[in-house]
């Protein structure tokens, strides 16, 4: 392992050291000390301000309840600017307080032996942390807020995410994997007018819940397609856990399948920018790559009179990442024509969560289902 994955720290007199190992793929803290109960919130907020990393030594509830301190006092000093005049300056300035958010909260770090946390009061992650982070070392350390998302993916994995498209019915997603917890999108795939029966590819099918929905409604069968392994893995226990199996296909690496289809589905990430973790990349589509290829593609892989479907939102418009009519320019550019356009209800999260500092765009953002044919 590299040193710069190692952390160390003084304690009992010794210098110790311990895999580092985060969801971000940071490197090691350069300073860190050891803490337990005793230290206050305020004193720990001073050594993150530093810099310092906190081996936490204490109770795990107790951790918790420090990591919940410490986040009040971040976003109190982390300040956005947010002025709907300059939507993309505000946007940047968003992401740039989040990742200094990130970095500052994922110096409380906790203990991990063997794929468990040795602090009273913690609870079982084994299987969590092997769902996100895979084989780990025998002794290790690692951010607590990492833990904590790790075991949140765990609890959307065992439970399950109702889907109203499906009569209720759940999809189970895999760490890495976005929940579909926000189901207008969904709700569009489940009314607009199928153009074909047989034979539907859902390209990036990520939770596989767009392919389920067209499944339900009688597509007699669809060729899912994802780079993620999460998401083939999330995708294909879906289709089986569902009685779909049998009318599924799952291809992994390309984003188009080979051949043609009488209907094709894309949700790409509706935002252009990099993405900092695995689950960041269902949000966030560098340089619209996915979104280009989609359109790209879409005239030489669909049959005659087929059509392909862009469920896309505006977000991208409203803060200045994409110009208005971009979007248009490059349909037009792909040789594709549209058959038109379905419009979901405005989100109500969006609209009445006025402390977020987007909210003047995310509180007017509208879902779309762009209907697209061969021009």
């Amino acid at each position: 392992m590299a040193t710069d994955a190692l952390l160390r720290w003084e304690e009992n007199g010794e210098t110790l050291e311990a895999p580092f190992i985060s969801l971000r793929g940071r490197s090691a803290p350069s300073r860190a000390t050891v803490a337990d109960d005793t230290l206050t919130a305020d004193a720990a907020f001073r050594l993150v301000s530093q810099g310092t990393a906190i081996l936490w030594r204490g109770d795990f509830v107790n951790a918790r309840q420090l990591l919940a301190a410490l986040a009040r006092r971040v976003d109190a000093r982390l300040k956005v600017t947010s002025d709907p005049q300059h939507p993309e300056a505000s946007f940047h300035s968003w992401r740039q307080t989040q990742a200094q958010r990130a970095t500052l909260l994922s110096l409380l770090l906790v203990p991990v032996a063997a794929g468990i946390v040795p602090l009273p009061r913690a609870p079982d992650v084994a299987d969590a942390l092997s769902d996100a982070f895979g084989p780990l070392p025998d002794r290790a350390a690692m951010p607590l807020r990492d833990l904590v998302t790790a075991q949140s993916a765990a609890e959307w994995r065992r439970r399950g995410v109702p889907i109203a498209a499906l009569d209720g019915a759940k999809v189970h997603p895999h760490f890495g994997v976005f929940p579909p917890t926000r189901q207008d999108y969904i709700d569009l795939v489940a009314k607009v007018p199928l153009p074909s029966a047989e034979l539907a590819y859902d390209l990036g099918t990520g939770s596989g819940v767009l392919a389920t929905v067209l499944l339900h409604r009688g597509i007699k069968q669809v060729i899912a397609t994802d780079i993620s392994p999460a998401a083939i893995a999330s995708a294909t226990e879906a289709f089986g856990q569902l009685g779909y199996a049998g009318r599924t296909q799952v291809v992994a690496g390309a984003l188009y399948p080979e051949g043609r289809a009488g209907l094709i589905v894309c949700n790409p990430p509706w935002l252009p920018g990099k993405a900092g973790t695995a689950l960041e990349a269902a949000v966030y589509d560098p340089d619209s790559a996915m979104l280009r290829a989609f359109l790209d593609g879409l005239q030489s892989h669909l049959e005659p009179g087929g059509e392909g479907w862009l469920v896309i939102s505006d977000i991208a418009e409203r803060l200045g990442l994409r110009r208005p009519g971009e979007l248009e320019a490059m349909i037009a550019a792909a040789g594709l024509t549209v058959a038109g356009r379905l419009n979901a209800p405005p989100a109500p999260k969006g609209a009445r969560d006025q402390g977020d500092p987007l909210h003047f765009a995310r509180s007017k953002e509208v879902v779309s289902l762009w209907r697209l044919r061969a021009a």
